[in-house]
């Protein structure tokens, strides 16, 4: 009985001892998520469509909001969001007022342009390549693609601009107005650079 009660006891102290150690060696090996907010300063966001006869028409997104995530894993993820009341066209107040109202983005009912990448390696935005995600625009979401131009530094978004373009079908999200005028793509071009972590 003394021998078994005994072998109790050191079974309890080495599996307090077991959890006592993992409880420890958990924050070292666990990694958390780091989230980095884009540089108002240098981050911009804009789309171009062309007209039936050729001329160029020119906007961006003034207002937005996006952050660079960092997974546990190491891989990256980007998610963008644009306010289509703040949309500006060229200096056009008109052109402006026609693309927030309900036959281009219809701002009153669609606030907001959603775009959620997939997570990706690191190395693409220094290399260049295809970033993939989903986008959300006039009540629709569909997985799009946008290409990453190569690195022109060594720390691309603290001190270059990374770059991205990517283009998309009106017809596929319901932005049907002004078929006559305009052709049916959109060309969005983003321009981004992170702020730096506070010391």
């Amino acid at each position: 009985m003394a021998v078994t009660a005994s072998l109790r006891r050191s079974a309890r102290i080495l599996l307090c001892a077991l959890l006592a150690w993992a409880a420890l060696a958990a924050p070292a090996t666990a990694q958390q998520a780091t989230t980095e907010s884009f540089d108002p300063l240098h981050t911009r966001f804009g789309f171009e469509l062309r007209t039936r006869w050729g001329q160029r028409v020119a906007g961006d997104f003034p207002d937005y909001a996006g952050e660079l995530t960092v997974l546990p894993d190491g891989r990256h993820q980007v998610r963008i969001v644009l306010a289509t009341a703040a949309v500006q066209v060229a200096d056009s107040a008109r052109y402006t007022e026609l693309a927030r109202g309900p036959r281009f983005f219809d701002s009153a009912r669609y606030p907001r342009i959603e775009f959620l990448s997939e997570p990706h390696h690191a190395d693409v935005v220094d290399r260049g390549g295809r970033l993939r995600g989903k986008l959300s625009m006039h009540g629709v979401s569909r997985m799009e693609t946008f290409v990453l131009a190569p690195a022109a530094c060594a720390r691309p978004g603290k001190d270059c601009d990374v770059l991205a373009t990517g283009s998309i079908s009106r017809g596929d999200y319901g932005l049907d107005g002004w078929q006559l005028a305009l052709i049916d793509r959109v060309r969005f071009t983003l321009r981004v650079r992170l702020l730096e972590p506070a010391r």
